[in-house]
């Protein structure tokens, strides 16, 4: 007990003296040791780091799960070290009620049977989505709390210990700076002298070995950078992927309603008209694909004037042609149309009574139709 007692007390003199040091550095009327400028920028590195950080899981929880009562379950669950309830996603609960509503409106009436197709496509959509989570969450958001939960707790604590033996050094400062201005009024202070220095030495041996294992867990940020980088990279991916299955689903439902609304409404067209802006640039085939435009349809009854057309037959009117670069990669959806490659040149012309959006193009002996929206007009 008694040993308890002292030990408490000499743990609150330590507390009070580093205190006393503390504001009286404060105030500017106690002198400071001052790291080396080297190390004052790994701590501000350090720092900015895990700003930053912080700033990015939240956003990105924010993007992968927009609900915040959702996200606050999920936490609380992850606290608990329980696994988080399956949820469905908003695009697999609008399938479910589209689908739902073609039941009850009937499912083979026009509206019914579309009811049905993009409920179906919603579905595809969704599944995407939660995988798309799931990657980002294991890739991405993961190492990015595991640093803040453990790398960052640990370099806070070892941070915190080197100010105290920082503290403590300055007290040592102090205390021998005062005995030997006293040593030089009175010869008794040479114990006290004497004392001072003693701990003085032990004093700067704890700062300086407290300072070297701070140093190199701030060196280690370095190392954090680069695993960042790498699930960032992983993110990109994912994302890319995610955005790319979502423009093949909807270019497929695209598809689909252009067949069918074409028997319904003779001469529409399902599909943008605009002009598309031209893909990032990028070597990775699925960046491609999520980045180019909607694709026109063509199902349906043909305008008139091109009912008849017999590609075989068809000549280049005299007007003349024009070259085009083509844009991005096209397949062609039916033995009319004319697949295409990004960047390769080929011949264009249009014909009396085509769709606007369309023209007619050649590459060697092959011909068929081509959007608009895939090419480039060369002078």
């Amino acid at each position: 007990m008694d040993f308890n007692m002292k030990k408490l007390a000499s743990d609150a003199g330590i507390f009070f003296t580093r205190a006393v040091q503390f504001t009286e550095e404060k105030f500017g009327q106690a002198e400071k040791t001052e790291l080396d400028a080297n190390f004052e920028n790994l701590l501000a590195r350090a720092d900015s780091t895990k700003n930053w950080t912080e700033k990015i899981l939240r956003q990105t929880e924010v993007l992968l799960q927009p609900n915040p009562s959702a996200r606050v379950e999920e936490f609380l669950y992850e606290k608990l070290d329980r696994k988080v309830p399956s949820r469905v996603t908003n695009g697999e609960l609008l399938a479910q009620y589209m689908a739902e509503a073609a039941s009850e409106l009937g499912p083979t009436t026009p509206y019914g049977k579309t009811l049905i197709k993009v409920s179906e496509a919603e579905k595809r959509l969704g599944a995407a989505e939660r995988d798309f989570i799931h990657a980002a969450s294991i890739n991405f958001l993961t190492p990015l709390r595991n640093f803040l939960e453990g790398d960052w707790k640990t370099i806070s604590k070892e941070r915190r210990l080197l100010q105290n033996r920082r503290l403590d050094l300055d007290v040592c400062k102090a205390r021998l700076k005062k005995a030997k201005a006293a040593e030089a009024k009175a010869a008794l202070w040479n114990d006290e002298v004497d004392k001072s220095e003693q701990e003085l030495r032990v004093a700067q041996t704890e700062f300086d070995r407290q300072a070297e294992v701070t140093r190199l867990l701030l060196e280690g940020i370095s190392s954090t950078h680069v695993n960042h980088l790498r699930c960032l990279q992983e993110f990109v991916e994912s994302q890319t992927t995610y955005y790319a299955q979502c423009y093949r689903h909807m270019l497929d439902l695209q598809k689909q309603l252009g067949s069918s609304q074409g028997a319904i409404f003779p001469g529409t067209f399902v599909g943008t008209t605009e002009p598309a802006s031209p893909p990032l640039s990028s070597t990775s085939p699925t960046t491609t694909a999520a980045t180019m435009p909607m694709e026109p349809s063509v199902a349906g009854p043909v305008p008139p004037g091109e009912a008849a057309l017999c590609l075989e037959e068809v000549a280049p009117p005299a007007s003349g042609t024009r070259k085009a670069r083509v844009l991005y990669d096209y397949e062609a959806a039916d033995s009319s149309e004319l697949a295409l490659l990004a960047d390769e040149l080929i011949t264009v012309y249009s014909l009396p009574g085509m769709d606007p959006d369309w023209l007619i193009g050649e590459r060697g002996n092959k011909k068929g139709k081509v959007p608009v929206t895939y090419l480039e007009l060369l002078s």
